[in-house]
């Protein structure tokens, strides 16, 4: 078995020095845990089930049968953790994290999810049919030996007799010390069969309730999806960094001194005409460079956050704008920009395509879920496929697992809202 690390290997009971390491006796342990824990479940499941039937009449059962079919899921995680008993890592789980937060996203998912089901009918194998082979098997592996052995010590103790095994009465000590040199002889015997026993237990366990080769495809996705958005967001901080306090700190002290320069030079002369023109031209160059730095990842964002960087934004609009934000706090760093560059991209489709007076930013926060509604006044008609940039900002709001929708009758009003499921963060 590939669960083992180090010299105790499972695909190895025969080799030498195998009875000296601890493999049989995690066997041991392994199969007494399992088939006490699957005794229990079998009970615990056969009174769910009885009381599910008889309230199931008064359709107060119903939502408990529905519970039932949920068991699988705890009790799998359970059967993967003890894995780790016979020495080796546990199992991953195949389960995929809700897209939103709550407990109605968890229980979608996990009703629509094969390994729920994988799990359920391993759960029903475990609590009908496994229990009694672990624990016959750890029993026989541990019991017989262990009657044998405590032959001589029972009959000194009684003084007249001990059963052993409830089979055979011995009356002579050299009878049970040779009944207990046959149970030491014996206990390393049964190791092996205990031992597979085990291994083929935990390879069932493996190949039932490990990840299928396609979850393991998608939640390698969303763990690579998730570094790079990381990644993507820490490379857009470097850029804006770098070019804030260095090309425009180089800018500023260009325009600096052209202007004094332009003091200096003789106000009729062609220098200082010159020198105005490349005054002017410097001051021009460092206000594309502010606005590049601020569609790179404004400062503002990263210093005060979503709501005054929608506000930073909408005061650079030329269309007028409302503004209202209800936080609790700051939110994840990927959640936020993508926050802003959608408000960014919808009002710069007002501006461009919507001919309207007047728009408004709502944001709020509630229940796991942050919500964004950019709305306007203008013609309406707006379409993600006539290159108005929807199409590319609903693909930078599903990088964080939210959702776009868009809402624009002719001749209006349109609105643009934003879903991205978060949780505030400390910082």
């Amino acid at each position: 078995m590939g669960g083992l690390g180090g010299r105790e290997r499972w695909g190895e009971p025969g080799r030498p020095g195998f009875l000296r390491t601890a493999a049989p006796w995690r066997a041991a342990l392994y199969l007494a845990v399992s088939g006490t824990a699957g005794l229990l479940l079998c009970a615990g499941l056969l009174l769910a089930g009885v009381a599910a039937g008889v309230l199931a009449v008064l359709l107060v059962g119903v939502p408990l049968l529905a519970a039932l079919a949920l068991v699988g899921v705890p009790y799998a995680a359970w059967e993967r953790r003890l894995l780790r008993v016979l020495g080796g890592p546990g199992v991953p789980g195949p389960h995929l994290v809700p897209g939103r937060p709550g407990l109605p996203a968890w229980l979608r998912l996990r009703y629509r999810e094969p390994a729920t089901w994988r799990e359920l009918g391993f759960t029903l194998l475990a609590a009908f049919v496994l229990w009694p082979i672990d624990l016959t098997v750890v029993g026989c592996a541990l019991v017989v030996p262990g009657h044998l052995l405590a032959a001589l010590p029972l009959l000194v103790l009684d003084g007249e007799q001990v059963n052993v095994l409830k089979l055979w009465e011995v009356h002579s000590p050299p009878v049970a010390a040779l009944a207990g040199v046959g149970g030491l002889l014996l206990l390393p015997l049964v190791a092996y069969p205990l031992t597979a026993v085990a291994a083929g237990r935990a390879a069932l366990v493996r190949l039932v309730l490990a990840p299928g080769g396609q979850e393991r495809r998608i939640g390698e996705l969303v763990r690579s999806r998730a570094r790079l958005v990381d990644a993507f967001e820490a490379e857009r901080r470097r850029i804006e960094r770098d070019l804030h306090d260095g090309a425009q700190q180089r800018l500023v002290a260009l325009a600096m001194t052209l202007g004094l320069a332009r003091l200096d030079a003789p106000p009729d002369g062609p220098l200082a005409a010159r020198l105005a023109e490349a005054h002017r031209e410097a001051g021009e160059v460092l206000a594309g460079l502010r606005e590049l730095i601020n569609g790179i990842h404004p400062q503002v964002l990263t210093d005060r956050g979503l709501p005054d960087a929608c506000a930073d934004a909408a005061d650079r609009s030329p269309v007028p704008v409302d503004v209202g934000f209800d936080l609790p706090g700051r939110l994840p760093r990927p959640v936020e920009s993508a926050g802003y560059f959608a408000v960014s991209e919808a009002l710069a489709n007002i501006a461009k395509h919507s001919g309207a007076g007047l728009a408004r930013v709502d944001g709020r926060y509630a229940d796991g879920l942050l919500t964004i509604e950019v709305s306007d006044d203008g013609r309406g008609g707006a379409d993600p496929a006539a290159g108005t940039g929807l199409t590319g900002l609903a693909d930078r709001v599903a990088v964080v697992d939210g959702t776009l929708t868009v809402s624009s009758p002719p001749g209006g009003p349109t609105l643009l809202r934003v879903e991205i499921p978060c949780t505030p963060t400390d910082r």
